[in-house]
């Protein structure tokens, strides 16, 4: 067994899977893809046209999505919603508990727009942006 295929196999069990995280609307949604700029201003309570679902803070999928669409870690999130909510400017977006749960609000509100993981993805959403 070669020095480099250990290595690998012991990074490869130290190291998380990252999940490949996508950005997913009601299938009814006119919106047939958007930006990562687009995305970031539902989920930075920059725009309401679209209502934002968020997984939990303790999520790794969700600070991988912040900062792969906002480019901002989970404090910077956090802080800019205090923020926001203090002065009355946006409420936070709904949290549920995990990509099958945000899967099933989207797929029941045409308005909602939510990130899970790509192996959470079928019929009852539409893919609307996958990040890098």
């Amino acid at each position: 067994m070669s020095l480099s295929f250990v290595l690998a196999a012991i990074l490869g069990i130290a190291l998380p899977a990252r999940a490949e995280v996508v950005v997913v609307v009601n299938p009814n949604a006119p919106e047939a893809s958007m930006t990562k700029e687009e995305i970031a201003q539902y989920f930075l309570g920059k725009s309401g046209a679209l209502v934002p679902i968020d997984q939990p803070e303790s999520a790794p999928i969700r600070a991988e999505f912040y900062k792969k669409v906002a480019d901002k870690d989970p404090s910077q999130v956090k802080a800019l919603w205090s923020k926001l909510v203090f002065t009355g400017r946006a409420t936070m977006p709904k949290e549920v508990a995990n990509s099958a749960d945000v899967r099933k609000a989207v797929a029941a509100n045409p308005k909602a727009i939510g990130y899970i993981d790509r192996s959470a993805v079928d019929a009852t959403v539409k893919v609307v942006y996958a990040a890098p």
